[in-house]
């Protein structure tokens, strides 16, 4: 006698979390203000207009490539030099915050909890804040020298290193590492000769993504003076000089696809070669700014830390209302709901044709690997088409989208999650095209082999597969406009 199977309930958790989500979202966009103010300016379409226009002839002039390269260099050389200090940082405080080191080298210490838990909460404070937020204050103190924009990078970045390195160390396996301990090896031996050694290739390739992001905040640097492509970005924009804008955006967009396609390749080749080219390339990047490093333990220096340390504690909560904190507060959490929302839909919509597994002839949804040229054509142009989108959405900051948007619309919450959106609608497309390609293969075979249609096979194998990693990574990135992002 077979056993019946009971349909599952139609009101289960999963639905209950998707309705709250939905009303999440709905709340937000009342709260922005959307229906009860003016959001269009009328008056700003015609230059927004002229900036599309001048899309299709930017300046090419000899003087201005010129100056172009030269930015274009600066922007490279503050993201090599930051970044190679960020993981000077990163490598230290990882290793010290990460569980696995207090448990091998001093598993008997009665303070290793709370030190491990009072450095890893002092790590969170220069993460939360935004690097050009720690820009101007550099610049405050060194004025425009190239040291503001390195140390601007470093510092957010080196505690963000840390947090991901710590967690690359604990989740590394063990059994090495206890079967050199269980051998009689010192515990700091066993650590560096065991752990480290597995963790290296992963640490490496994370280095190299943190690279490809620190171009986008030396662009950003540039918006508070540290000069580079972000500098004269800013200054064309102010001058209305829109072919200007243009080319300084084409390279800025060549230069991170440049960084994505090297990325790609050494992440293949990970070895000590790569590593010595990596860290030669910095110390050029150094050599080109020549940063005024006798500024950090000048008097001057000195003198305003000093006077900065005596305004910041005690903390006066009068300076500021709470009513005003829980205010900004607010409008920071509707912005980073709506561009989540925003930026995990078109992340979603875009990361299917870029992936390489899915529109080419031979692919999940174009079964036959013997399509006609026009069919592969077709593929392929697709997916370089949405690849370029992508490319081009996540190497304009979010701050330079900003400025583009308030061409029509007025100041608000809603440009500035119109201008994150649009900036990790790139990110996050990159990412789940990535895991649209790594989707695993027999289930889905399985399904073709029944003659399922590929809208179907979309349908119930292909997108219920990656929908719980795409909300993972849609709440991420969310977090992160959250606690980083707010303009």
């Amino acid at each position: 006698m077979t056993q019946r199977l009971s349909r599952p309930p139609l009101l289960n958790r999963s639905l209950l979390w998707g309705i709250c989500f939905v009303i999440f979202i709905g709340m937000a966009v009342v709260k922005a203000g959307i229906f009860e103010q003016d959001l269009v300016n009328l008056g700003g379409f015609y230059q927004l207009l002229r900036f599309l226009r001048a899309s299709w002839h930017p300046e090419m002039s000899p003087e201005f490539l010129h100056l172009t390269l030269k930015a274009t260099l600066t922007t490279l050389a503050y993201a090599a030099c930051g970044t190679f200090l960020s993981i000077l940082l990163g490598v230290v405080a990882g290793v010290i915050t990460s569980q696995v080191w207090w448990l091998t080298v001093l598993p008997h210490w009665t303070l290793r909890q709370p030190i491990w838990l009072g450095i890893r909460g002092l790590l969170a404070f220069p993460r939360a804040i935004h690097e050009m937020i720690w820009g101007v204050f550099f610049v405050s103190i060194w004025g425009l020298d190239p040291l503001a924009a390195i140390m601007a990078i470093a510092i957010p970045y080196g505690a963000i290193v840390a947090k991901v390195f710590s967690e690359i160390l604990d989740e590394t396996p063990r059994g090495a590492l206890m079967a050199l301990l269980s051998s009689g090896v010192s515990p700091l031996m066993a650590f560096l000769y065991s752990i480290i050694p597995q963790a290296f290739s992963n640490l490496l390739s994370y280095t190299l993504y943190r690279f490809e992001c620190s171009i986008r905040s030396a662009t950003v640097l540039g918006l508070v003076g540290a000069g580079g492509l972000g500098y004269e970005i800013l200054l064309s924009l102010q001058s209305l000089r829109y072919e200007q804008l243009w080319t300084f955006f084409y390279a800025l967009v060549l230069l991170s696809a440049v960084i994505d396609i090297s990325s790609v390749i050494l992440r293949r080749r990970i070895n000590l070669r790569v590593v010595l080219i990596l860290v030669a390339l910095c110390c050029l990047g150094f050599l080109y700014v020549s940063p005024d490093v006798s500024k950090f333990w000048s008097p001057r220096t000195q003198k305003l830390l000093g006077e900065i340390a005596q305004a910041s504690f005690p903390l006066d909560f009068k300076a500021v209302p709470l009513s005003q904190l829980w205010k900004l507060s607010l409008q920071t959490l509707v912005m980073s709901v709506l561009a989540s929302a925003g930026s995990g839909l078109g992340g979603i919509v875009l990361s299917f044709p870029a992936a390489h597994n899915f529109l080419l002839p031979g692919g999940l949804l174009n079964p036959s690997p013997k399509a006609s040229r026009l069919a592969g054509l077709q593929g392929w142009s697709i997916l370089v088409f949405t690849r370029i989108i992508l490319l081009f959405c996540r190497a304009i900051p979010a701050p330079i989208w900003a400025l583009v948007v308030m061409f029509v619309m007025f100041p608000g919450v809603l440009p500035g999650a119109i201008a994150l959106g649009l900036h990790n609608i790139g990110i996050l497309g990159r990412l789940m095209a990535e895991m649209n390609e790594n989707l695993e293969k027999p289930p889905l075979e399985a399904l073709k082999a029944q003659g399922t249609p590929g809208a179907l096979l979309f349908l119930y194998g292909i997108f219920p597969m990656n929908l719980p990693r795409f909300l993972a990574y849609i709440s991420i990135a969310g977090r992160c406009v959250c606690e980083r992002r707010s303009l």
